[in-house]
């Protein structure tokens, strides 16, 4: 036992020589599930970036690979808010490559009925011009890839925004 206090001590002693400026009670506390396992324990995974969430977020859950969707999957299980922004963003991007402007009532209804006060701003601004943005769900004319960009930056905000809220 003695031994072990004593490596311990030493290796405190290497890595301060090496420039560590921690306190030795932290390499301590570091070292002790190695006294019970004798092996290095795996790292933990990195998590998502918000980014990479919300892109998953906003793909299609077909064309997601089977480990992304599985993260995501995992994420989402942890937040009821999560999931209920998911359901929200993929069900205006349904409708909105679908051209199902009559249905953007009924989605702002949904999402008025749930505690997301990021989308609830979002809804109050599609409010303001509803007759230009339901014409914009549904006519065929388009600006093309400058409306695409749009949509994408307002769809990809709005879920940054709901997931930095709940974190």
């Amino acid at each position: 036992m003695e031994r072990r206090l004593h490596q311990r001590h030493q290796l405190f002693g290497e890595i301060s020589e090496l420039g560590y400026r921690g306190s030795k009670k932290i390499v301590l506390n570091y070292l002790h599930p190695f006294r019970s396992t004798g092996r290095i324990p795996r790292p933990a995974r990195k998590p998502p970036s918000v980014r990479r969430v919300v892109s998953w977020m906003m793909s299609d859950p077909a064309r997601l690979d089977a480990g992304d969707r599985q993260r995501l999957d995992a994420i989402l299980a942890t937040s009821s808010e999560l999931t209920a922004l998911s359901g929200h963003v993929r069900a205006f991007a349904e409708m909105m490559a679908g051209r199902r402007g009559r249905e953007l009532e009924r989605w702002m209804a949904a999402v008025d009925a749930d505690d997301l006060p990021a989308l609830h701003s979002f809804v109050r601004g599609l409010r303001r011009d509803l007759d230009a943005v339901t014409a914009g769900l549904t006519l065929p004319w388009s600006s093309g890839p400058v409306e695409g960009h749009v949509n994408l930056k307002v769809t990809w905000n709005l879920a940054r925004a709901v997931i930095m809220s709940s974190g």
